[in-house]
């Protein structure tokens, strides 16, 4: 079984994957680190160099890869990936979706702390961060909104969450 968490950056599907994966004794892969290890680049240098057409090809490539697996796999998706091509259809029929949601407030918090690591706000003022997120969230909610499991991680605990997805997952 494949587990994918979908949502936006910041919605916590790193921090919630790793504690998931060692709950289930699923292995963990995060699809951004895979790609990363695989073109020795990491992400930022990937969009800097070669652009986001195609790191969204490389992306796709490697979701299919991974996919296409028979392991137990917990998959912590970017939170650009189900919205381009046919991927999230792909992630439908091929894993079990989550999609962590948080408020516009949370996600504008938690990643005003990491922009560096992050090509698409790396420079964005912070004073802009939830408007840009809004308009964000509004294009790509039409993509999170078709996984098959929807949970919302605003004033949750990580614990909580992952007891949630285990409990709706029947695992």
């Amino acid at each position: 079984m494949i587990i994918s968490l979908v949502g936006y950056m910041g919605s916590g599907k790193s921090h919630i994957s790793k504690i998931l994966s060692d709950k289930i004794n699923f292995k963990l892969i995060d699809l951004d680190k895979e790609i990363s290890r695989r073109n020795k680049l990491t992400i930022p240098e990937i969009f800097e160099k070669k652009g986001e057409i195609y790191f969204r090809k490389l992306e796709r490539e490697t979701l299919e890869e991974i996919l296409a697996t028979q392991e137990n796999i917990v998959l912590s998706l970017g939170g650009g990936t189900p919205v381009y091509y046919n991927n999230m259809e792909i992630i439908n029929n091929n894993s079990a979706s989550v999609f962590l949601r948080a408020s516009i407030a949370t996600l504008a918090e938690r990643i005003s702390k990491q922009k560096e690591k992050r090509p698409l706000i790396a420079k964005i003022a912070n004073e802009d961060l939830p408007e840009f997120i809004a308009k964000h969230l509004f294009e790509r909610n039409v993509y999170y909104s078709k996984a098959q499991l929807s949970i919302n991680t605003d004033q949750k605990n990580p614990e909580d969450i992952i007891q949630e997805i285990i409990e709706k997952l029947y695992l």
